[in-house]
């Protein structure tokens, strides 16, 4: 039978399809695939879930160095120009964040202050930030970003007009999130209630009292243990089986102890991921911990660096297909690795190797712990770099967004 990945279906997706779909169409594996697709091809992030401090320590980011990075919701590639980086190719294959990123990088250009910028990503609720994109923003943007944020829905509401309220309630995740409060509430706790803690002592006791015996919950294992409960966090058929491996065997145990990460080993002062997932908004300037982005003392150092991005809807390994041999040195893949199948896997490390200069550094996260590149990618390819595993570890332990198994770094050795 003929997959049809490229169907009717994607026509809204189509480069998320192709990157996803593995099995065919009419199998119980490729309509599961292809339902994630469809739901891929609209927003999923409002704001990225990996820590990008922690990503700007592993590369040991400094000013002549060459970045490509999947974008994902765009705050890691504007915190990385904090570091003055030479240049930033961000790659997604999903439009609405190359919508995202593209209205982000005009709106820290072109938003008149610092404060204008943080009235518009920072605070939810801000009626005037759709009249600000129309007077600031837009006349700055490309075409096909005006098209996105600018289309009107059933109600005649323009996209933009989700900045007037809680922009980060928006997307796959923002909906997975308040599926998590209201489910929460349903067995009478509010996951809010652990931001009146003053302490981490105070938290732990919260997460062990209130949040976690609801994994315990029959009806939230059942839910838990189908796949598609789980494309909310853009997690895809192929990532949640390599989930499901990390833990006790059940969803519910891995979701329990990723929470229980977030809510406890960090202090919510330090912890903006905390504060979108339980106060659902950030805290305000001086109140706790901003994306770098946001805070007033790096405004001045992205704003003049802007510049150096750029920004491609396009496959990561097709985009460096078309980069001359030696000449990046850093990569970020996030978690997308865990899509792939071994072709793809090693197609994109060839590009890699080839790619890069001397010592360059790759990092990204994988929903298991251990690094899946050992028997999977090529001797050949993988011998040409080295792991840093007690470094892993311990960015693994500090990444603030705790959602992930593992964080993984390897270096290019010496020719």
């Amino acid at each position: 039978m003929t997959d049809v990945s490229g169907d009717l279906v994607f026509r809204r997706g189509r480069k998320v399809g192709k990157a996803v779909c593995q099995n065919p169409a009419l199998s119980k594996e490729g309509l599961s695939e292809r339902l994630f697709a469809l739901l891929f091809s609209g927003l999923v992030y409002p704001q990225i879930w990996e820590d990008p401090d922690v990503d700007i320590e592993a590369m040991q980011l400094g000013e002549d160095h060459r970045v490509v990075t999947i974008a994902s919701g765009g705050c890691n590639i504007l915190a990385y120009l904090t570091c003055s980086p030479a240049s930033v190719d961000a790659v997604d294959l999903n439009a609405a964040h190359i919508a995202l990123n593209k209205m982000k990088l005009a709106a820290v250009r072109h938003l008149p202050s610092q404060g204008d910028l943080f009235r518009f990503f920072g605070r939810a609720d801000v009626e005037h930030n759709s009249q600000a994109y129309d007077r600031f923003i837009a006349p700055n943007l490309d075409a096909a970003s005006r098209n996105y944020w600018e289309k009107r829905n059933w109600r005649g509401k323009r996209r933009i007009a989700t900045f007037d309220g809680n922009f980060y309630k928006s997307g796959l995740l923002g909906l997975f999130i308040a599926a998590g409060h209201r489910a929460a509430r349903f067995y009478g706790v509010d996951p809010a209630g652990i931001m009146a803690s003053a302490s981490r002592e105070a938290q732990r006791r919260f997460f062990d009292e209130k949040l976690a015996p609801i994994f315990e919950r029959r009806a939230l294992r059942w839910i838990t243990s189908r796949k598609s409960s789980l494309f909310g966090l853009g997690i895809p058929p192929a990532q949640y089986d390599s989930l499901l491996s990390s833990g006790d065997g059940s969803m519910a145990g891995v979701l329990k102890s990723r929470l229980e990460k977030l809510a406890c080993d960090f202090p919510l002062a330090n912890n903006y991921f905390a504060w979108q997932a339980f106060a659902r908004r950030y805290p305000e300037p001086g109140e706790a911990a901003l994306p770098t982005y946001l805070e007033q003392a790096h405004y001045s150092t992205i704003r003049a660096n802007v510049g150096r991005v750029r920004v491609h809807h396009a496959n990561f390994t097709e985009l460096l297909a078309g980069k001359d041999a030696n000449s990046l040195d850093r990569y970020v893949l996030l978690d997308a690795q865990d899509w792939m199948s071994d072709i793809q896997l090693n197609a994109l490390w060839s590009e890699i190797t080839r790619t890069a200069a001397p010592g360059a550094r790759v990092i990204f996260r994988t929903a298991a712990e251990p690094s899946l590149l050992p028997g999977r990618l090529s001797p050949a390819l993988l011998d040409q770099w080295t792991y840093e595993d007690r470094q892993s570890r311990d960015f693994t332990a500090r990444d603030r967004s705790a959602i992930y198994g593992g964080f993984h770094l390897y270096v290019k050795k010496p020719q």
